[in-house]
């Protein structure tokens, strides 16, 4: 009996330790990565953040509004940092608590802290992009629908299943917000959120959570919008701009029925693009841009975008085909060096932990290649997607499958460059379905209640009291 109590004991600790690890992980994240590593495009939203720039809808301004509250709440732009480190390492606690609830293992549990330290993963940890945050919120919105999970069985009020869901609405929602093209992605992460907390769902049921869903999502677009009012920047004419100086030739786009002064500059564009070997992103490394950016050539080039697309619909295909295989093979900028040069005044803290930071991400680029490219992530979604075995949490790793599988393939018409960054979700969600695939071997799914039956006589598979000393 006393050796009972002792294993109980020991195993009601674990996950204080799972959270002291990582507490510590979370910590040195912010110490290595402080104040934030910032691109261009993230020192433009801080200084929208600051208004010292009027804000604008480039890159969605959910991003630099919730950056301006927390400056004006802690007078620190290093507080953005710090929310986005807590939300990566809360979400991979809950995550491995539910593994040790759920099976009792606890090389599982600490294998689920370990992909936050994954080079491809750490890589990006503290870096300031939409990216990012997308990436985390959509694995906030994952470790709430597996807590749904491990509740599974227990006697739950209504009032515990709808505040979940609501807390996983609002990641998802700020996911969908701060990334639009994360929407393929968190489709399938809603489903599992509501197949979670409900294991048999009716009708009335996804319909209120998909009016929580769209809620959560056109509110705050429509405050944004609004209250806000971001300058209309027109950014999605970027992606035609590629189409057209890359598939027409340059006596097509001569003949284009334009604009003399917009036909120039397109013709100018591809000649250049031809000359320096630029696939895509035209706007910034081959176009003449005038004062106004693309608000005033937005429409002629979404007209012309349609009038000729249309007929070169093979062209189209091979140019995109071509510049997604780069992505998937030739993958690009894996690593976000420290804080691009400003007027600001804004410097890495701890340059000496940004360097070993370097080693560590560049020396296992050049090791394990492959851990930084787009087909691997690709392949192991789909394997996920396909075969994510019986175990305990064969359903969610169904879904990080079918939710990275969708995140890669939806950037086929519509990728502007071969960042890494751009398969961050499938590398964060990959290797989270990996383990979970593994940590949930030979255990069964936690049974949910039966139709009728009393709430809580159901058991999770394993109990921490029984299988504390694993």
């Amino acid at each position: 009996m006393g050796q009972k109590v002792w294993m109980w004991r020991r195993g009601r600790r674990w996950p204080w330790v799972l959270a002291a690890v990582a507490a510590l992980c979370c910590l040195g994240t912010v110490l290595v990565f402080a104040p934030g590593f910032l691109s261009p495009d993230s020192l433009d939203q801080l200084r929208q953040a600051r208004g010292e720039r009027p804000l604008t809808d480039w890159h969605p301004p959910v991003l630099s509004l919730v950056w301006r509250a927390l400056i004006a709440v802690t007078g620190s732009i290093a507080s953005l940092l710090v929310v986005q480190s807590l939300v990566l390492w809360g979400a991979l606690w809950v995550l491995a608590w539910c593994v040790w609830e759920v099976t009792g293992r606890r090389g599982g549990s600490l294998a689920v802290l370990g992909v936050g330290l994954a080079p491809f993963v750490l890589t990006f940890a503290g870096v300031v992009w939409k990216d990012v945050h997308a990436a985390f919120a959509l694995l906030a919105a994952c470790a709430v629908a597996v807590t749904g999970l491990r509740l599974r069985g227990r006697p739950v009020r209504p009032v515990v299943r709808w505040a979940l869901l609501w807390l996983g609405v609002l990641f998802l929602a700020y996911a969908m917000l701060v990334r639009k093209n994360a929407f393929v992605a968190a489709v399938p992460v809603f489903a599992l959120l509501v197949l979670a907390l409900w294991p048999a769902p009716g009708r009335r049921t996804w319909t209120l959570c998909t009016a929580a869903l769209v809620a959560g999502l056109v509110v705050p677009a429509a405050a944004i919008s609004l209250f806000a009012k971001p300058l209309r920047t027109e950014q999605s004419a970027q992606i035609m701009l590629d189409d057209l100086v890359h598939v027409l030739s340059v006596d097509e786009l001569r003949a284009a029925d334009v604009r003399p002064d917009l036909r120039d500059r397109l013709v100018a564009s591809a000649r250049e693009c031809a000359r320096t070997g630029v696939l895509s992103d035209a706007y910034w490394a081959c176009y003449e841009r005038p004062a106004d950016g693309l608000r005033g050539d937005s429409g002629a080039l979404t007209s012309l975008w349609l009038r000729e697309m249309s007929g070169h619909v093979p062209e189209y295909l091979q140019y995109r085909l071509r510049l997604f295989a780069t992505l998937l093979f030739e993958t690009d900028y894996t690593y976000k060096a420290g804080i691009s040069r400003n007027d600001l005044g804004v410097e890495v803290a701890h340059p000496r932990l940004e360097d070993m930071l370097g080693t560590y991400v560049d020396g296992m680029t050049a090791d394990l290649r492959w851990l930084f490219r787009g087909w691997f992530w690709l392949a192991v979604a789909l394997a996920l997607a396909i075969r994510p075995g019986r175990g305990a949490f064969a359903l969610p790793v169904r879904v990080l499958g079918v939710s990275s599988a969708a995140y890669v393939l939806g950037y086929l018409p519509i990728m502007p460059a071969t960042d890494f960054r751009y398969v961050y979700w499938p590398a964060l969600a990959g290797a989270l379905g990996l383990v979970l695939l593994w940590a949930g071997r030979g255990v069964p799914p936690p049974r949910p209640e039966r139709p009728g039956a009393a709430a809580g006589r159901a058991l999770t598979a394993h109990q921490p009291a029984d299988t504390g000393g694993r």
